[in-house]
């Protein structure tokens, strides 16, 4: 793997299977803040297999993204080819030049956190039409009830030793050092039941997992699977969905 942040694009099938999507409630908010219509352009950096896509694309907009990975961006051009509204761009949103072009609505869903923070507020900022709006998605993986968080913690100790480990951070609320006024996090929580081949799958779409060796990765998975499966075949999975929104003067 030459360039880490592609490590989801080998698996485009099973990321669309198991990435949990957002919640309506969010996707209302965010559509309200952009005033999304017929005549609004929008980007979205990073869409993966759209699971930030298709509310967005429904509002009629000009819908515009940049994806990275070749395969996901084959994979949302099938998926949202037929819509007259979509466009998609196979490039890096760091170098790519995006010829003057201008949106009401940047917005990226787990992914602007990949782009280091000195480039990718400002090329955000410069993107936006006055009073355009930036807006960043972020969520955990989903945290189970107890016991069961503590048993998977257990499996996760004794066998979670990834070859590249996760490590990107960002500061969401930093708009306000490049520009960016009206700094706004929304919080909305949801949960989703699954059965053990469903949360294993699940975990196994998340970047550091993907990088496991064995026998570290079989360990984890079969540790994983037991836990929920001595749990009658059930999981229960608590998720809190962040929405920060920066808004350009």
């Amino acid at each position: 793997m030459n360039d880490f942040r592609k490590i989801f694009n080998t698996i485009p099938d099973a990321f669309d299977r198991h990435r949990p999507r957002y919640c309506d409630a969010l996707f209302a908010d965010l559509i309200a803040c952009a005033q999304l219509a017929p005549g609004k352009s929008v980007l979205e950096i990073g869409p993966g297999t759209g699971q930030a896509t298709e509310p967005v694309l429904k509002t009629g907009c000009s819908y515009h993204a940049i994806e990275l990975g070749e395969n996901f961006t084959a994979f949302m051009a099938n998926k949202f080819g037929a819509y007259d509204n979509f466009q998609i761009v196979n490039a890096d949103f760091e170098t790519h030049d995006f010829g003057g072009a201008q949106f009401d609505l940047v917005y990226s869903a787990q992914a602007f956190q990949w782009i280091p923070e000195k480039i990718g507020y400002p090329k955000a900022f410069d993107l936006l039409k006055s009073g355009g709006v930036l807006a960043m998605f972020s969520g955990n993986s989903g945290v189970p009830d107890e016991p069961q968080h503590s048993q998977c913690q257990e499996v996760y100790d004794k066998h979670f030793f990834p070859e590249i480990p996760y490590t990107c951070k960002l500061d969401y609320q930093a708009g306000d050092k490049y520009g960016f006024v009206d700094l706004e996090k929304r919080v909305y929580t949801a949960y989703r039941e699954m059965n053990a081949d469903d949360f294993v799958a699940l975990r196994g779409t998340s970047s550091d997992h993907l990088t496991l060796q064995e026998p570290h990765k079989t360990g984890l998975f079969e540790g994983l699977r037991q836990v929920v499966r001595n749990n009658g075949d059930y999981i229960k999975l608590n998720d809190i969905y962040t929405l920060y929104l920066a808004r350009k003067p």
